[in-house]
């Protein structure tokens, strides 16, 4: 008897960890948000003080290369009890804790995926404040990724396929199909979609690597270039299509596809006809066919605002492969 029931114990058991095991795993929700919208978990009498200014600074500081003023990231502030079910899974957010001991969390896909959340603590405002400026270019960065990478899943939900980008330069790119090619030549492409009183422009061709010298003419260089091209491909009524010379264009150095990139973002402007807009130029070095392939993005919308059209562009650009 005591050896039948010693049995049915071990058979019990072994069978309570298999219901166990069987037991359905829950998913994680999937992310939700306005492109480059942060949620910001703070009390209403901080966000209106000295540390709602410092989110401000850096998180609302102004987009470079834009004609009007328009910030890094727009924003929800909310109390932490509002912090609560579908609230939680924004794409992004920045939870502020006053009252704890110093800290700088990140917390990754915590409550959704994909997720990008900082959560900063400190006894005083002072402290938070600190941790805000001596980590705000990565808070920055990984807001930027995120967004980047959502942009791109998004538009190829809905792609438009141009197999002469492969055909004549020799790249694939991801582009929606609300794009349509308004000008194909052996080497040059001008890709247009039409949105309310305006566009959005890509231009994609190529320049010998020898047209753009590495020194401190290199943005001399760049306007040249993008200024002919402009000139001679894109058709006005009057005057040509160039770079703005009032304001001087931001330049960096980047990767794409693994290929060292010049990006240059400005505004682009056309004589005599009262019209402007930002542009964003980008030049990626190849090495192999002794060239650079250039990729320009840029937006005509006068009286909105660009923001959003021009991250649109950049996460276009960004798919390009060789």
């Amino acid at each position: 008897m005591l050896a039948l029931i010693c049995a049915l114990v071990i058979v019990s058991c072994k069978q309570e960890k298999k219901d166990t095991s069987d037991k359905p795993t829950v998913a994680m929700a999937k992310s939700v948000g306005k492109i480059n919208e942060v949620s910001v978990i703070v009390e209403p009498q901080l966000w209106k003080g000295n540390l709602g200014d410092t989110i401000r600074k850096y998180l609302a500081a102004e987009v470079p290369g834009l004609p009007q003023e328009e910030p890094l990231f727009s924003m929800r502030q909310m109390p932490e009890d509002a912090f609560t079910g579908f609230a939680r899974k924004n794409r992004t957010f920045l939870k502020i804790n006053k009252g704890a001991d110093k800290d700088f969390q990140v917390l990754e896909s915590k409550y959704a995926n994909p997720q990008i959340g900082f959560v900063i603590s400190g006894k005083t405002d002072e402290e938070i404040a600190a941790l805000i400026r001596d980590n705000a270019d990565r808070i920055i960065k990984d807001y930027k990724d995120i967004e980047l990478k959502e942009k791109q899943e998004r538009i190829k939900k809905s792609l438009e396929k141009i197999p002469q980008l492969q055909q004549k330069m020799g790249i694939t790119m991801d582009i929606p199909t609300a794009y349509r090619v308004a000008i194909e030549e052996d080497k040059f492409f001008w890709i247009r979609k039409d949105i309310e009183h305006g566009s959005m422009n890509l231009m994609i061709y190529e320049v010998p690597i020898s047209k753009v010298d590495k020194d401190s003419n290199t943005i001399a260089s760049i306007i040249k270039i993008r200024d002919s091209v402009g000139a001679e491909k894109i058709p006005t009524e009057s005057g040509n299509f160039i770079t703005e010379e009032a304001y001087a264009p931001y330049l960096y150095e980047r990767t794409i596809d693994g290929k060292f990139t010049y990006e240059t973002k400005g505004t682009w402007e056309i004589k005599d006809r009262f019209m402007a807009g930002p542009f964003v130029n980008y030049m990626i070095e190849d090495k192999k066919n002794n060239r650079y392939l250039v990729a320009e993005g840029f937006v005509f919308a006068p009286s909105t605002y660009k923001r959003d059209n021009m991250f649109e562009l950049e996460a276009i650009i960004e798919t390009i492969e060789f």
